[in-house]
C-alpha cells in the first residue's frame, strides 16, 4: 500500500496535498518538499508541547516583572564575542551556518578549547569520526580536560548522555545529521530538523545549557531546513568568505542578546582561524600605488569602522551588450551609480565592460560607499589614479547629490589613524568640530560634481 504524502513549504511550513511550483501562503517559488504523513504518538506530542513549562502560564503585570540577569560565558575568541554581544548567554541557542569547507568545524574546535578551562563542553559530531576530530584538535593545539566527544546521531541517545555528563555547553555538528526515531522521514528532512532542533532548544532553556547548532546551507546559500529553525534560536550567525581567500567574516543576522550589526574578522592559516583585531590594515595590505580604478572607503560594521578598498575596471566592450560584474557590491546599487554617472556627468559607460570588486571578500551593504565606488569608476574610465592619501565617504542620490552619512567622526578618526590626510565627506556632515588638524584636509562636497571641479578636482 502506498504511503500518504504531503508537500510542505520549507519557508513557512504551509502544507498542500500536491506539489505546486509556488507556495500559496508565502509566495516563494520551488519551496514545496514532499514528506510522508506520520501519525504522532502521545509521547511525541508531549515532547512537542513540553516547552510550555518554561514560562509562567499566568498573566503578569509588566511592572511586576523582573529584569533578567543574563550570565555570559566568554568564548575566549574576541571576534566571536563581539558578534554575540559579549559571549554565550546561559540557556541560549546559537545557530552557525556557512558554505562547506569555510571553517565552521575548525572554529567550533577552537571555541571548545577556549571554553573548557571553566566550562564542561560536549561536542556532538554526526559527520566525523573520533579520530578525525582528534587529528583536528592536535593540529589546532586543542587538548582540554573538560571536552567530551560524542559520535552519535540519535537525539534520544544524545540527550541521555547530556543527562549523565551535565555539560555547560553543547556543540552539535551538524543539526542536519541528527534524527528522531519517532519521525519516519530521513535525517536532514524538514520534519527531522524541526523536531530535533526543538528538543535541543527545550533542553537548553530548561536546564540553562548554552547550545551551538551548526547548519548546512542549500544551493541558494540559505540555511537548509525549515525557516522556523531561525525563529526558534536566539542568534543566527553566518560564516562568510571565499574558500580560496584567507579572510573569513562572521556576521549576525539575528541576535536576541546583542546587536546584529557587528562582524568578526578571521584569517585562515595552518594553525586554524586567527583573529584579525585590525581588519582595516589587513584589507589595505598590498594596495597598489599609482594605479587607476582604486579608492578607499570607511564603512561602519556595527560600532567598528573598517576601511576597505574599492576597485573598478572599465574596458572597451567587444559585445553588443557590455558586461557588468560586481563582487562585494550590490548589483542594483552598481547599476544606479552607473546611470547617475552617465546621465549627470556625461561619461560614456554604455560601450564598456565594467567590473567592480571589494578587496578581501568584504561585502558592502551601506550606501556610504557610493562616493568611493563612483570615484573608482571615474578613475578607471579616465585612466587617472585617485591619490593614495584620499579616502571618500558619502551616499550619492539620483541627482548626483552627496547625502550625509552617520558616524562621520568615527570614520574620520579611523582614516586618520591609517594615514589618510585628505578625506572627502558630505557637506551636511561638515562641522567646525571636525575641522582639519595636524595637516588633515577635510573636503566637504555637496555633489559628485564638486569632486571633479576646481579647487577640489582629483583628476587634474
Amino acid at each position: 500500500m502506498k504511503e500518504k504524502t504531503v508537500f510542505v513549504c520549507s519557508e513557512c511550513g504551509y502544507r498542500a496535498p500536491q506539489w505546486t511550483g509556488k507556495c500559496r501562503q508565502c509566495g516563494k517559488w520551488n519551496t514545496m518538499e514532499e514528506q510522508e504523513i506520520v501519525s504522532e504518538t502521545p509521547a511525541k506530542k508531549a515532547t512537542r508541547h513540553s516547552v510550555s513549562n518554561i514560562y509562567d502560564s499566568e498573566p503578569t503585570l509588566l511592572k511586576e516583572l523582573e529584569l533578567p540577569n543574563y550570565i555570559r560565558s566568554k568564548s575566549g575568541i574576541g571576534e566571536l564575542d563581539r558578534v554575540l554581544g559579549g559571549g554565550l548567554v546561559n540557556g541560549s541557542a546559537v545557530l552557525i551556518s556557512g558554505e562547506p569547507g569555510i571553517g565552521k568545524s575548525t572554529l567550533l574546535m577552537q571555541i571548545s578549547g577556549k571554553l573548557c578551562p571553566e566550562n564542561k563542553v560536549l561536542y556532538v559530531s554526526g559527520e566525523e569520526s573520533g579520530s578525525q576530530l582528534k587529528l583536528r584538535a592536535k593540529r589546532l593545539g586543542v587538548s582540554p580536560d573538560n571536552l567530551y566527544i560524542l559520535i552519535e546521531t540519535n537525539i534520544d541517545k544524545i540527550l541521555s548522555h547530556v543527562d549523565k555528563i551535565k555539560p555547560d555547553i553543547i556543540i552539535v555538528d551538524s543539526v542536519q545529521t541528527i534524527y528522531d526515531d519517532r519521525v519516519s522521514s530521513s535525517a536532514g528532512s524538514i520534519t527531522q530538523v524541526r523536531e530535533t532542533s526543538a528538543r535541543f532548544i527545550i533542553k537548553a532553556k530548561n536546564e540553562g545549557i548554552s547550545i551551538i547548532l551548526v547548519s548546512h546551507v542549500n544551493k541558494e546559500g540559505m540555511i537548509a531546513g525549515p525557516k522556523v529553525l531561525e525563529h526558534a534560536v536566539d542568534a543566527v550567525l553566518y560564516f562568510e568568505g571565499e574558500k580560496r581567500n584567507s579572510y573569513r567574516i562572521i556576521r549576525a543576522i539575528k541576535n536576541r542578546f546583542g546587536s546584529t550589526n557587528e562582524i568578526g574578522v578571521f584569517e585562515m592559516n595552518e594553525n586554524g582561524l586567527e583573529e584579525v583585531p585590525n581588519p582595516s590594515e589587513a584589507l589595505l595590505a598590498g594596495r597598489p600605488k599609482g594605479v587607476s580604478g582604486s579608492c578607499a572607503v570607511c564603512l561602519m560594521e556595527g560600532s567598528r569602522p573598517i576601511i576597505a578598498e574599492v576597485q573598478a575596471l572599465g574596458v572597451q566592450s567587444v559585445f553588443p551588450s557590455p558586461k557588468r560584474s560586481s563582487n562585494g557590491i550590490d548589483h542594483n546599487r552598481m547599476y544606479m551609480l552607473l546611470a547617475v554617472l552617465e546621465k549627470r556627468l556625461g561619461l560614456r559607460l554604455s560601450q564598456s565592460d565594467l567590473y567592480l570588486n571589494v578587496v578581501g571578500g568584504l561585502r558592502i551593504e551601506e550606501p556610504a560607499a557610493d562616493m568611493a565606488v563612483a570615484l573608482a569608476l571615474i578613475s578607471s574610465m579616465k585612466d587617472k589614479p585617485v591619490p593614495e592619501n584620499v579616502i571618500a565617504i558619502g551616499e550619492i542620490g539620483l541627482a548626483g547629490e552627496c547625502r550625509a552619512v552617520p558616524n562621520i567622526d568615527q570614520r574620520i578618526c579611523e582614516a586618520v589613524r591609517l594615514g589618510f590626510d585628505t578625506i572627502i565627506i558630505p557637506k551636511r556632515n561638515y562641522t567646525k568640530k571636525i575641522d582639519c588638524e595636524n595637516g588633515i584636509k577635510i573636503i566637504p562636497v555637496s555633489s559628485i560634481f564638486s569632486v571633479l571641479m576646481p579647487p577640489n578636482s582629483l583628476f587634474d
